[in-house]
């Protein structure tokens, strides 16, 4: 749902929780806080923290700029498209990625890399009778290096640059000879959140190495021992991981992690 009027974080709360037919106190037990804190968050004296709005966000099947009182216009970085919550991302467990719409990322990935297929897309989707395939290029060429997800690609100016950084990478891949890992034949665009695991150290205590809101080159290969367990490759200008892991990114091991 969209909560469309112009509204502070407490109405809205309020307002969800009620359409919900939630007490303060079933709503406090669902999102692991007391009622005293649904409470003040509906008197306005405090708002939730942001382990919180995403709880809320998934519970209540709102964006967090929604929860918010919409105080961002988010657009879409791949495309530029205003977002709202029918058209933005999520990520495979149902959480919103409020950076991009929902044709740009699918599933944990991006549908493109070539900022030209989504030119011409566009210029054959959006031309009218006020706005000729022409005008939509000029218009798109303009903007589209300006949103963040093409900012990444602004060291390569052509996408031969591009695919040539990606074969060096996957060169660098298999030249790793990791027993059981299939030959590397591609990489894909991938956003942090998606694929950043969470790794057991030999001390007990757990890591993380990637940025849940950076984008990686990589890709998932399915060990030649079997065994159920899959092998997950991350890159990027600094860096190679290779991990195992098994169905839905469970049990992750880390294999190696080497700095470029």
């Amino acid at each position: 749902m969209e909560v469309k009027n112009i509204m502070e974080t407490k109405d809205i709360i309020l307002e969800l929780r009620n359409k919900a037919g939630l007490s303060q106190d079933e709503l406090a037990e669902k999102v692991y806080v007391t009622r005293q804190a649904v409470s003040r968050w509906e008197n306005g004296e405090t708002t939730p923290n942001t382990e919180t709005l995403k709880l809320l966000s998934k519970l209540f099947d709102v964006s967090i700029n929604t929860l918010l009182g919409s105080p961002r216009q988010l657009i879409c970085q791949c495309c530029g498209m205003p977002l709202e919550d029918s058209n933005i991302s999520r990520e495979q467990n149902g959480a919103y990625n409020e950076e991009y719409c929902k044709w740009c990322y699918v599933d944990g990935e991006y549908t493109y890399d070539n900022m030209d297929d989504l030119i011409d897309f566009c210029a054959e989707h959006m031309a009218n009778e006020s706005f000729s395939p022409e005008q939509v290029r000029t218009y798109m060429k303009d903007m589209l290096p300006k949103l963040n997800y093409w900012k990444r690609y602004a060291e390569f100016d052509d996408e031969e640059k591009f695919n040539e950084f990606k074969r060096q990478i996957i060169d660098e891949f298999n030249a790793l000879h990791i027993e059981g890992m299939p030959k590397v034949e591609s990489l894909n665009a991938l956003v942090g959140s998606y694929v950043n695991l969470e790794y057991r150290l030999p001390n007990g205590k757990t890591v993380k190495f990637l940025d849940d809101g950076a984008t990686y080159l990589g890709n998932q290969l399915e060990c030649e021992f079997g065994g159920g367990r899959c092998f997950g490759i991350i890159a990027n200008m600094d860096f190679l991981l290779v991990c195992t892991y098994e169905e839905n990114g469970a049990n992750p091991e880390l294999v190696i992690y080497k700095k470029r």
